[in-house]
């Protein structure tokens, strides 16, 4: 398949970020210095559900389908 590495469109952790990013804006006392963020985050990634990583990668195969589908056109979200 030719596409960009570096593709947005097939870059998994992303929708890891997204998530942990609603993690952090939904706590009742944001982080706000960088050692509480880089504490934030690690409580977060420990908590992540196992649930939504398997979804993300059984995602994979659609998201190639559909980068396929469109030849390298925007994939809306």
């Amino acid at each position: 398949m030719d596409w960009p590495a570096r593709s947005p469109d097939l870059n998994l952790i992303e929708n890891v970020w997204k998530f942990l990013g609603r993690r952090l804006a939904a706590r009742s006392l944001p982080p706000v210095t960088i050692p509480e963020l880089r504490l934030a985050l690690q409580d977060e990634w420990a908590a992540l559900p196992q649930q939504l990583v398997d979804t993300i990668i059984l995602s994979m195969g659609r998201r190639c389908e559909t980068c396929l589908a469109v030849r390298g056109d925007h994939i809306p979200y």
